[in-house]
């Protein structure tokens, strides 16, 4: 039975890479592939994935509106798919995540979703939410702070380095960096509604400057 992938990370953990490294060893064996990729993501070029090493491969550009099982359904009836693939599925529609749940289920298909789970704030993406709660297979890759702590969150940057903390969910082109909780500041840059009460700040300052001098 085909099974719904998702490879999550925060960014630069390299799921481009794998997912082209994933569609080229398909296609080695003599296997038809798909690969879907989202139209406002052209910073490559319309339906072009690629990777920070330089590796690129074509896809299906799609909007919000696209019928991926629609479009895999038609493409079997010609010849059969092997596997699809989909680059930056956290910007997805929940409809479309069902649509691949029945690629999966009706064309017997494996779908391969890559994406992040969380965006600058925090927040988690539409379609990460729900590829999370319907995926069979949840696949972390992995990717590190700078502070040598393991990397969940996204920060966007302004052009002088600094944290954005309000905006568009979906900017394109911003630069991001990848951070470990801590790092991200989540209290800070979430949009939930709680502080931290200054006791509490103390004795975070207290709990640094005894380390500092241990």
């Amino acid at each position: 039975m085909a099974k719904l992938y998702f490879y999550y990370s925060a960014m630069n953990a390299g799921k481009s890479t794998t997912l082209l490294q994933s569609d080229y060893n398909y296609r080695e064996r003599g296997m038809r592939t798909i690969l879907f990729s989202p139209r406002l993501d052209d910073r490559y070029g319309e339906g072009v994935i690629t990777s920070r090493i330089g590796v690129q491969a074509k896809a299906t550009a799609i909007n919000d509106d696209y019928d991926i099982f629609e479009h895999v359904r038609s493409e079997t009836n010609k010849d059969p798919v092997n596997c699809v693939l989909i680059d930056e599925a956290q910007f997805l529609t929940p409809a479309q995540v069902l649509q691949a749940t029945l690629i999966c289920d009706r064309l017997n298909i494996p779908v391969l979703a890559y994406g992040l789970r969380s965006d600058f704030r925090g927040e988690p993406f539409e379609g990460s939410k729900y590829l999370l709660a319907w995926a069979e297979e949840l696949v972390e890759l992995k990717t590190v702070c700078p502070s040598g702590k393991k990397a969940t969150m996204n920060a966007r940057l302004n052009e002088n380095g600094e944290q954005i903390l309000e905006g568009a969910q979906v900017a394109i082109g911003h630069n991001y960096v990848a951070l470990s909780r801590k790092k991200f500041n989540l209290p800070l840059v979430s949009p939930i509604d709680y502080t931290v009460s200054e006791a509490a700040e103390n004795d975070d300052r207290e709990a640094l400057r005894s380390t500092a001098e241990a």
